[in-house]
This record gives structure tokens, sequence and C-alpha cells, in this order.
């Protein structure tokens, strides 16, 4: 893990972090990938994200990934290009919070604020830019991809 960490340590912190981890269909990853450089915010913002497509991540499961990011002091979230992203369907990513027990004054608020879910591409924008703002807390995002469809995120209606 540790030449994972060092990597981490020297990304972009201003920009979303996207990690492949599954290397099996290249025609589903160029897809996620066109989605997540799509204009956002009715076209009005970019997408700054920071991909990392290195085959040192191949098989990485959330649990792998959020022990190496912890140590990431301004991370809150990481994006997983995992193999449910690759299959068949919607094109997903999965979101996972960089949230350790010790950092939350109880269970609850673990619980609320921690874990992970599954975003649209397109909503790694609104998740990434409203969490470095404290705009909304991860949890919201959440409990949002829970009444989504296909328990998604899918972006909040304006």
């Amino acid at each position: 893990m540790s030449d994972r960490m060092e990597w981490l340590a020297g990304r972009d912190r201003d920009a979303a972090l996207i990690i492949r981890t599954d290397y099996r269909d290249e025609q589903a990853w160029t897809a996620v990938k066109e989605e997540l450089m799509r204009s956002w915010g009715d076209g009005d913002f970019e997408p700054y994200v920071h991909i990392a497509d290195d085959p040192k991540w191949a098989g990485c499961t959330s649990a792998q990934i959020l022990s190496a990011a912890v140590a990431d002091e301004e991370l809150s979230v990481v994006f997983l290009a995992d193999r449910d992203s690759m299959r068949d369907g919607p094109l997903t990513l999965l979101a996972v919070a960089v949230l350790a027990r010790e950092e939350c004054d109880s269970d609850e608020e673990f619980e609320a604020d921690g874990g992970e879910f599954r975003t649209v591409p397109a909503g790694v924008h609104e998740i990434h830019a409203n969490l470095m703002i404290a705009n909304l807390s991860f949890g919201d995002f959440k409990e949002a991809a829970e009444q989504g469809p296909q328990g998604a995120f899918q972006g909040f209606a304006i």
C-alpha cells in the first residue's frame, strides 16, 4: 500500500479523485471517462478531475482504497470505477467517504456520514464541489442516492 499512499499525496487536492480498479472492459471505461469529462451545472462548469488509471489499483476493494486514502486529510470522497461501473446498465461510479470512525463523535454520525453509494459520472462534480465547500454532507448525497433511480445519485433538481 505504501506506493499507493505516496501517489495519493501527490495528487491535485482540488480535483475530484477517480480511481479505476477494473480493467476488463476498455469500451465501458471509455464511456465512463466521456461522461466524466462533460461540462456540468447546465454546462456552466468544466469538469476538474484527477483520474488514476494505473493497473496498480486493479482489483482493489473500497476498503483497501479507504485504508490508503485516510492518510490524506484533505480528501473527503474518492470515486471508484469498479467492476459494477463497467457492467451493462447505467454507468455509475462508487463514491466512498474518506472517514474513519475515530473522526466521528458517535456511531450514528459515522453511519450517517460514512460509507459508500453509487453515482452517475455526472454526479461526481456536484458531489465533490459541495463537499469541498461543506455545503452538503456525504450523508445528504447518500440519502439522495438511496431514493434515486437504480439506487444511484442522479443530481439534485434545481
